[in-house]
C-alpha cells in the first residue's frame, strides 16, 4: 500500500472513530424547550443550546408544543426518541407545563404519583441503552405581583422532579430556581424583552401583537440555555467537557 493511502485511511479511521465517540444530546419537554419556525419570533431554548455545545455534538430536540410527560408517552415520542439513543448520548428531560392542566385528561398528571412515575421511566428507559438523563425543572412563567415580586406557578411539580432526581441518582438542572432569580433580578417590566410581548404590527405574522408570559423571544431562549449551560458546568456533569470554553 502506498504511504499516502495508508496515511488517508488511518486519518479517516481516526475521523471515524471520533465521530462515534462524539456524543448527542437530546431534548424532552414542552413549547418552551421546543424548536420553532424560523419566520416567527418565538424561540424554545432548546433551539440556543447547539452554539454553546463544542463542534460536532448533535442536539435532537424531540421537545413539543403542548406535550405532558402523559401525552409524549401516549403519542410515542418518548418511544422514538429512546429507539435513536446510543450509549454516551445524554437526554435532557423538562416537563410541567402541560402536566399542570388538570382540566386536560390527556395531559393531566399529578405530581405526587403519574408525573414522577413518567419520570422515572424516561430516567431508567434512557440507562438501559446507555444514555445518561439529565432532569430540569421546569421554566418559570413571568408572572409578577402588584409588589414587583415573582409568582410561581408550578405549585408541586419542581418539587417533584428533584425527588426523582434524588432518588434515581439523576444530574438536576434546577431551571425554575434559577430562572426565578434572573426573572425577578431583571424586574417586572424589563422582563418582558425575553418573552413573547410584542406590540400590534411589530411582526407581520402578528399583527395584532401579544402578551405571553411563558414563551421566549431569542434573547430569553439564549439567557435560558446559558443558565442550563452553568448549571452543568457548576457542577462538572458528565457533559461539561463537550460544552464550548
Amino acid at each position: 500500500m502506498k504511504p499516502l493511502l495508508a496515511l488517508l485511511l488511518a486519518l479517516a479511521a481516526l475521523v471515524l472513530a471520533r465521530a462515534a465517540e462524539t456524543p448527542r444530546v437530546f431534548l424532552a419537554g414542552d413549547s418552551t424547550m421546543a424548536d420553532k419556525p424560523l419566520d416567527l419570533p418565538e424561540r424554545g431554548w432548546g433551539m440556543a443550546l447547539g452554539p454553546l455545545l463544542r463542534e460536532g455534538v448533535a442536539v435532537r430536540n424531540h421537545a413539543m408544543n403542548g406535550r405532558s410527560t402523559k401525552s409524549f408517552l401516549d403519542e410515542g415520542r418518548w418511544a422514538k426518541l429512546a429507539a435513536e439513543l446510543r450509549p454516551g448520548d445524554f437526554v435532557l428531560i423538562q416537563f410541567a407545563h402541560n402536566d399542570e392542566k388538570r382540566e386536560d385528561p390527556k395531559r393531566f398528571t399529578d405530581p405526587a404519583t403519574t408525573f414522577r412515575e413518567n419520570l422515572r421511566r424516561f430516567v431508567r428507559e434512557a440507562r438501559a441503552r446507555g444514555a445518561v438523563p439529565l432532569l430540569a425543572t421546569p421554566v418559570c412563567r413571568r408572572k409578577f405581583d402588584a409588589a414587583g415580586k415573582l409568582r410561581d406557578t408550578h405549585g408541586d411539580y419542581p418539587a417533584a422532579v428533584r425527588a426523582v432526581a434524588q432518588e434515581e441518582q439523576v444530574p438536576l438542572l434546577d431551571l425554575q430556581r434559577a430562572t426565578a432569580a434572573w426573572l425577578q433580578r431583571e424586574g417586572d417590566i424589563p422582563s418582558r424583552r425575553f418573552f413573547m410581548w410584542l406590540a400590534p404590527g411589530a411582526h407581520p405574522r402578528i399583527p395584532e401583537g401579544r402578551q405571553d408570559d411563558t414563551h421566549f423571544v431569542a434573547a430569553g431562549a439564549e439567557a435560558v440555555a446559558a443558565l442550563a449551560v452553568a448549571a452543568i458546568r457548576e457542577q462538572n456533569l458528565p457533559l461539561a467537557p463537550w460544552l464550548r470554553p
